[in-house]
């Protein structure tokens, strides 16, 4: 699918126009009857979301065409900015969030999350030539990047102001973060643990992970719907969906073909 055919976040004030409409009284009958799925998701968070020579692909992507495909529905996807898509979905301008949400006691109550889709412990990148930060810790005294709105800023700030002295900086997507980290305004980049893979895995020769790189809680990601009675057959059919996946090894397979390992990931919402 070409950029062009996307809506972008150019088309912010469109996507909030009305999409979807009101909620109906069963989302999953009416996504059948309009027979498609409207989403939306950030295609700056690689390996999950990219754009790459103007086509939507990623992680993402393949998980929700084989999720669609089993619902017998098209997906849409929206390019839109993350801290306008929770915001957005509470008001039905879309059916579901598929940009990868960490899953969180306060997120939980406020919103039907499905099954996870990955690992989203949080960890730390710094730069290859950086020989000065080889654990967690090390970013006491440091300058760290980490994405506005996400759990993983949350997680950034309890865990810096255990070791003290972090200075944190925001920005809107982990690639401007990643950008200030090789350039060297920033002593580390904070994010979950499968982005920082790919991101080493793919520029090596800039990034590297220190010898431990992850810190906190183990968490998850996952995608969001809107909580209440409306969404329960929806948030049904994704769960019988991902499972069907997870049993006969399309889960493990796309897995693999982007993270490079295959994580086995829990079929029901975990516990708060």
């Amino acid at each position: 699918m070409k950029i062009g055919t996307l809506l972008r976040g150019a088309l912010l004030g469109l996507a909030f126009g009305g999409l979807t409409g009101t909620a109906s009284a069963d989302q999953l009958a009416n996504v059948k009857s309009a027979g498609k799925i409207v989403t939306a998701t950030d295609m700056h968070y690689a390996p999950f979301d990219m754009v790459v020579d103007g086509a939507y692909q990623g992680m993402t992507k393949d998980l929700f065409d084989n999720v669609a495909k089993e619902i017998g529905v098209e997906p849409v996807y929206q390019d839109l900015p993350w801290t306008s898509q929770l915001p957005g979905l509470e008001v039905s301008k879309f059916d579901i969030v598929i940009a990868p949400v960490t899953i969180t006691p306060e997120r939980l109550e406020r919103y039907t999350f499905t099954p996870p889709i990955a690992d989203a412990t949080v960890g730390i990148v710094k730069a290859a030539a950086n020989k000065d930060i080889n654990k967690p810790e090390d970013i006491a005294g440091k300058t760290v990047g980490v994405q506005q709105g996400t759990a993983q800023f949350k997680q950034l700030q309890e865990f810096g102001a255990k070791v003290g002295n972090v200075t944190i900086k925001e920005y809107g997507t982990t690639d401007e973060a990643y950008a200030d980290l090789a350039a060297g305004r920033l002593d580390a980049v904070a994010g979950s643990a499968p982005n920082l893979a790919y991101l080493v895995k793919q520029r090596g020769d800039v990034f590297a992970l220190p010898e431990v790189s992850t810190f906190g809680r183990p968490t998850y990601f996952a995608w969001v719907l809107r909580k209440g009675d409306d969404s329960a057959s929806f948030a049904g059919a994704i769960k019988d969906a991902i499972a069907k996946m997870t049993k006969d090894g399309r889960i493990k397979a796309i897995q693999e073909k982007w993270l490079g390992k295959y994580t086995e990931l829990p079929l029901d919402v975990p516990a708060k």
